[in-house]
């Protein structure tokens, strides 16, 4: 990550620099807030992505800076949300902003956000962009309320899990790549196959994601094993072991995630790996990864395009 992160390092700088920026109010608990999530760090992923594709189609400029920092302000926005409807305690190894602030704060200040990511989109005076924007956001919205109404239900198919995380997830990926495509007065081709390269990295980075709940290492994902099924939520491995397990595993795993019970993760793990589900999770977005790097064909060769191969690699092989 950090060989890609050198490729934009003073871009990313400047991002930063923009959020601090951003992030000032008159009212001390926006501040508060605000400060304790870009504290807590992060991959700034996204506003990655989108400082990428502006390198790979020119010189990046102020307008994309400011475009990145949008895209980390939404995703930033949907993470405060997030943890309060998901009663999450951790979040990067440390409480959440709801656990140390409490659950009214971390909502309005999300709105904070969401509402200054607006204003920003709006000084950069670029009516389409602002109307793609507006889409990713209200369809990130759907897509939290599709997985909320989803959560204990074990009769969500495959197909419906796909809908949850391309809309909640993925959707905000491609934005940033098809926004930087259209900051830099790309051709509308050059926009779309970006999209579909974020959008396939952003797949491919929920699906491993939900892979680590399963398998992945509390130190250094910085969150419980098993907070999907605690929270009910039927992922690709549940819905594959339903589908292909035995009677047995299947009504283990049903009605696991019908109690929202974290008490059986024992033996959820023991059919999640005897029935090969970690390993056909794992090969759906390393599917998806060989998508994101076939859109990047139309791209000159560069060192932004060689990065993001890389990132789409390592959406894939990452373990926190």
């Amino acid at each position: 990550m950090e060989q890609v992160r050198a490729v934009v390092s003073a871009e990313l700088d400047a991002v930063n620099a923009v959020i601090i920026e951003q992030l000032r109010s008159d009212v001390d608990m926006v501040e508060n807030v605000g400060q304790y999530i870009v504290d807590a760090g992060g991959k700034r992923l996204r506003p990655m992505l989108a400082l990428l594709c502006s390198a790979a189609l020119g010189p990046v400029s102020q307008a994309q800076v400011q475009f990145a920092a949008v895209i980390e302000f939404i995703h930033t926005a949907t993470l405060l949300h997030d943890d309060v409807v998901d009663v999450s305690e951790l979040r990067r190894g440390r409480p959440t902003a709801n656990s140390a602030f409490g659950n009214a704060p971390s909502v309005l200040v999300g709105d904070f956000l969401y509402t200054r990511a607006f204003q920003l989109m709006v000084a950069l005076n670029n009516h389409d962009l602002l109307k793609m924007m507006a889409d990713t956001t209200n369809t990130i919205a759907e897509g939290e309320v599709l997985q909320l109404v989803r959560a204990g239900d074990p009769s969500t198919s495959e197909a419906q899990y796909y809908d949850v995380i391309n809309r909640k997830t993925a959707v905000l990926f491609a934005a940033a790549c098809e926004g930087a495509a259209m900051l830099s007065g790309a051709p509308a081709a050059t926009g779309t196959a970006l999209a579909e390269c974020g959008r396939n990295i952003g797949n491919a980075f929920q699906l491993v994601d939900d892979l680590l709940d399963y398998e992945g290492d509390p130190e250094l994902t910085g969150k419980n094993v098993g907070d999907d099924l605690a929270e009910g939520k039927p992922t690709l491995p549940l819905i594959h072991v339903m589908a292909h397990g035995t009677q047995a595993q299947a009504a283990l795993v049903r009605d696991a995630i019908g109690a929202k019970e974290r008490s059986r993760l024992p033996d959820i793990m023991q059919a999640v790996r005897d029935c090969g589900s970690l390993d056909y999770t794992r090969a759906a977005a390393e599917q998806c990864r060989d998508t994101a790097i076939a859109a990047l064909a139309t791209l000159p060769k560069s060192a932004a395009r060689d990065a993001l191969e890389h990132l789409a690699h390592l959406a894939v092989e990452r373990r926190h």
